[in-house]
């Protein structure tokens, strides 16, 4: 176990200080609840979400300079000190994709070249490769203002929409997030078009070599008797179809992507209600010739300002929005912290969660039939895309949550579809994806086309993990087959050193924060040897101050796993574990308890500006791996995590510890209900 300098607080004297800490960060919740009844925080990523919008705007025609002023300032406020932009906070190197983004859309703001901030940008890139080392979606990007060659980007036909279901090769087989992304992004292969931009905006100065003399196309695979060799001769053969004069299937394609695409924009203008598919889509929709003023243009645009933020002299925008999650997971720990179910705090955010109920089929119907559509998703809105993780947590909070009795038999009806609707999507692994069911065809994680982060959404472990413990909470036993199933599922991926993947969470301590709640919740011996491999991991883990910390960069280096800084969202995770496992009176979890006390702040929050969250750690099939690949092995990432996307969720650090203090704090009360009875 880490040795952890911070004297050992006795129960007695520590159970004050949790209670007040607990009062502060209740009333910070219900002094921040919206009058509608959701909570709502930032979800920070990385600034290629301000560069895209930016080349996006004069694709579209519609730059505001004064706005592009802003996000300059932005872009050169998140500058490292290497010259590089970075993939999350404190990354060990910038990113050469994010940063040759940043300074494409730098320069198209009108920075010059020879500004300071540009030439160590300059530097850093070309000390990373320049831009033929960066990633399929940025080559795309420069593509399509010239500044890339279009040979050099991997065939994606629109045919491919017309592939039925049954086929192994479709669309319904990748990722929600990938789908969106892939039929829009075939459009505009398609045509590839050529926007003009001013030649001082050009980018030839980041290219190692000059463009006359690249050699260009799509890199052999080292080993052609593979998936990925072949995908690479799949994509000859089609760069050979895209020569023909005559396709005789590409006008019914384009315009079956074209009515795809029109068909899942959403009520607030998004697609997916996340910014890769969005742009896309747009840029697609432009080319096919739609006109700014058409309606789909008009709500794509207009819906970024719900996704913006302007403070001060700044502009930035989010990859994506979270209220339903934040406002899910703030009632939960509202009710662990002993707040009444009754509460009218609690009542606004149930009644807003129950307007929120998806009542219409989406993607996720095309493999689960004959199930009445329900769920819940992540955003304001994404009526095509519930997922089972959100839809978790909600039921949760409204199962725990009481209504006037007038209320709750809608409330009763809503749960029993929700979980309806859970027990469909369950796998055939016994695990819980968190868009769609059995999406686990790997082959296609190895096309020369998905080098940017996950195309799959097979089961994971936290989400498996939040399902099998809202089942428990619901009164199912270990013995009903979708538990057996799902718990089964859950012991049989713990890691070889007793953790369990985070594969929406940073990382190790993520899953053990997710699945030891989870057995405990349905029943299961607290004291076999697999929760006891977990509680030695978290023990071993322990920071010095007491709190627990693990980097992103553990994602591409093992060895990394369980180790970072301290942060009050991870402490909260490891301090759930370990409650679960009926360490209640442990020095480390009465250490954890007195960190999260001891760095709360006046207003009831904590600081925390490293990223715990995941929205996918770059591994391609979209599970986890026995090992990292090495340098020079596919699929490889440095600790800059170029093929990652990492979050940094605003309310995590909040709610997660009031979540953890709660627990432990009711059951001090408990035990001194108990001893004032006898």
């Amino acid at each position: 176990m880490t040795e952890v300098s911070t004297p050992v607080a006795s129960v007695e004297a520590l159970s004050g200080r949790v209670a007040e800490a607990v009062r502060r960060s209740q009333d910070y919740f219900l002094g921040t609840q919206d009058a509608a009844g959701w909570w709502w925080g930032e979800l920070a990523s990385n600034p290629t979400m301000e560069a895209e919008y930016l080349l996006l705007t004069h694709f579209l025609g519609v730059a505001d300079k004064e706005r592009w002023r802003k996000i300059a300032n932005y872009l050169l406020s998140q500058q490292r000190p290497d010259g590089g932009w970075e993939q999350y906070y404190n990354a060990p190197s910038g990113d050469v994709s994010t940063s040759v983004e940043c300074y494409f859309a730098l320069k198209m703001a009108g920075i010059p070249a020879d500004a300071e901030p540009m030439r160590r940008a300059r530097a850093f890139i070309l000390g990373k490769g320049g831009v033929p080392a960066t990633r399929v979606f940025t080559k795309i990007w420069l593509a399509l203002f010239g500044q890339w060659d279009w040979r050099a980007v991997p065939v994606l036909p629109p045919e491919i929409v017309l592939l039925p279901p049954w086929f192994p090769i479709n669309i319904y087989e990748f990722s929600s997030w990938a789908r969106a992304t892939i039929v829009a992004l075939s459009i505009v292969l398609a045509h590839r078009p050529v926007c003009p931009i001013p030649p001082e905006a050009g980018v030839d100065e980041l290219y190692p070599v000059r463009r006359e003399r690249m050699q260009w196309g799509v890199p052999r695979p080292k080993r052609l008797l593979s998936w990925r060799g072949f995908f690479w001769l799949a994509d000859g053969a089609l760069r050979q179809y895209e020569r023909l004069p005559w396709k005789p299937l590409r006008s019914l394609a384009l315009r079956r992507a074209e009515q795809w695409v029109l068909a899942h924009q959403e009520a607030d203008g998004s697609w997916g209600g996340i910014q890769p598919p969005w742009v896309y889509s747009l840029l697609a929709l432009k080319i096919l010739g739609y006109p700014l003023h058409h309606p789909v243009m008009v709500a794509g645009l207009r819906g970024f300002e719900g996704f913006a933020i302007e403070e001060g002299d700044t502009w930035r925008v989010q990859a994506c929005i979270s209220p339903v999650w934040d406002t899910c997971l703030a009632m939960n720990a509202l009710l662990d912290s002993g707040l009444p179910p009754d509460h009218a705090a609690l009542q606004r955010a149930a009644r807003w969660l129950l307007s929120q109920e998806i009542r219409i089929p989406g993607d996720w119907a095309v493999k689960v039939k004959g199930v009445e559509p329900s769920g819940w998703a992540f955003e304001f809105e994404n009526d095509l895309y519930p997922d089972t993780d959100d839809t978790a947590e909600v039921l949760m909070a409204l199962v725990r949550t009481r209504l006037p009795p007038e209320e709750e038999k809608g409330k009763e009806e809503a749960i029993r579809r929700g979980v309806r609707w859970l027990l469909a999507m369950q796998s055939k692994n016994g695990g819980w994806g968190a868009f769609d069911k059995d999406n686990t065809r790997e082959f296609l994680a190895h096309i020369p086309f998905a080098d940017f982060g996950e195309t799959l959404d097979p089961p994971s472990e936290d989400v498996t993990a939040h399902v099998v413990e809202l089942l428990g909470r619901l009164g199912y036993s270990r013995s009903h087959p979708a538990v057996a199933r799902g718990v089964r599922y859950l012991l049989g991926q713990q890691e070889f050193d007793g953790a369990w993947f985070g594969r929406w969470g940073v990382n190790a301590v993520y899953g053990l924060g997710a699945v030891l709640p989870a057995l405990e919740a349905v029943g299961e011996d607290m004291g076999q040897p697999a929760v006891r491999r977990g509680v030695e991991w978290l023990l071993a883990h322990q920071n010095p101050d007491g709190g627990w910390g693990e980097t992103c960069a553990s994602y591409a280096d093992f060895s990394l796993r369980g180790r970072g800084p301290s942060t009050a969202s991870q402490t909260a995770w490891a301090l759930l574990a370990l409650l679960a496992a009926g360490l209640w009176e442990h020095p480390a979890v009465l250490q954890g308890l007195d960190y999260l006390v001891r760095t709360q702040k006046p207003d009831g929050t904590w600081d925390e500006p490293y990223y715990t969250g995941t929205g996918f750690p770059g591994y391609g099939i979209g599970r986890r791996l026995t090992r990292p690949p090495r340098p020079g092995e596919p699929g490889y990432q440095g600790t800059e995590l170029p093929y990652a996307f990492m979050i940094n969720y605003h309310l995590y650090r909040n709610y997660w510890p009031l979540m953890a203090l709660g627990r432990w704090l009711r059951w001090k009360q408990r035990g001194i209900a108990k001893s004032t009875h006898n």
